[in-house]
């Protein structure tokens, strides 16, 4: 299969940026895959024109300049999330802080990684309930030589902590359950559904949070949360109504607000 006829196949099957996905891909074959295998790339663009993420076909994905491992099960990390990231230094500009920080469906272990390679004396963990997702994780932090700092648990959202966390990350799921099937191929038929459902109006995991969060905190502590679209009023008054402050709401890059600030008293 030549390069045009890639580009041609990903384009009558819909996906976007068919000529970048498709040189991607010839370079992926030509480097990561056995010499001489016949078919590689061809079955390459195959999986890519059955819309398959790109992220799982390479096996990789990019955040906050760190290659990250993903595959099936785990949430691909999207650049919006970055914003929690951003907000955090801009919060907690002193790197030297031995921040405990706690990333609360933790997935890919993307933003638990991006913290603590911004935080060399912090120390972390992350919680998830998908042995798959947390599969991923660990590769990461391995592969980020951070596994002394870090620890993975296997469970649901957390009631408490004892002494508490300096800082909590959480992107959540909050896409409303009827929104889903309108989401593009790629995300509907091939990533986890249960991180990505919000329950019918998107916030079921924000009720779920606030008290949790409220507990979670150190005095003084603080938590930044992804927000979906249009929900920031919403979930404000979930985190205010468990006893949180919430001082600002960062836009992303779109302007869509996309990083709630939540802080204990």
């Amino acid at each position: 299969m030549t390069l045009d006829e890639a580009v041609k196949t990903l384009r009558a099957a819909g996906v976007d940026n068919p000529r970048l996905d498709a040189r991607l891909l010839l370079e992926f074959s030509q480097k990561s895959l056995p010499q001489g295998e016949g078919g590689t790339f061809e079955s390459l663009i195959a999986r890519r024109a059955a819309r398959e993420p790109l992220a799982y076909i390479t096996g990789h994905r990019e955040f906050w300049s760190l290659d990250l491992a993903v595959g099936p099960g785990v949430l691909i990390p999207r650049p919006d999330t970055e914003t929690l990231i951003e907000t955090l230094i801009r919060l907690r500009p002193d790197r030297t802080a031995p921040l405990s920080i706690l990333d609360l469906g933790t997935g890919s272990g993307c933003l638990l990684i991006a913290a603590l390679k911004e935080y060399p004396n912090a120390s972390g963990a992350g919680i998830d309930s998908s042995p798959e997702a947390l599969v991923w994780a660990q590769r990461n932090l391995a592969a980020h030589a951070l596994e002394t700092r870090a620890a993975l648990i296997e469970t649901a959202w957390p009631e408490e902590a004892s002494p508490g966390f300096d800082v909590i990350l959480s992107n959540p799921p909050y896409i409303p359950t009827a929104d889903i099937e309108a989401l593009e191929p790629e995300v509907r038929r091939h990533e986890p559904r249960a991180a990505l459902d919000g329950g019918p109006d998107g916030l079921d995991a924000y009720r779920v949070l606030a008290p949790r969060i409220a507990k979670l905190l150190k005095p003084g502590g603080l938590a930044i949360l992804e927000l979906g679209q249009g929900q920031s009023d919403a979930v404000s008054a979930l985190m205010t109504g468990a006893g949180l402050q919430v001082p600002e709401v960062v836009a992303d890059l779109a302007g869509i607000p996309r990083a709630l600030v939540a802080t204990g008293w």
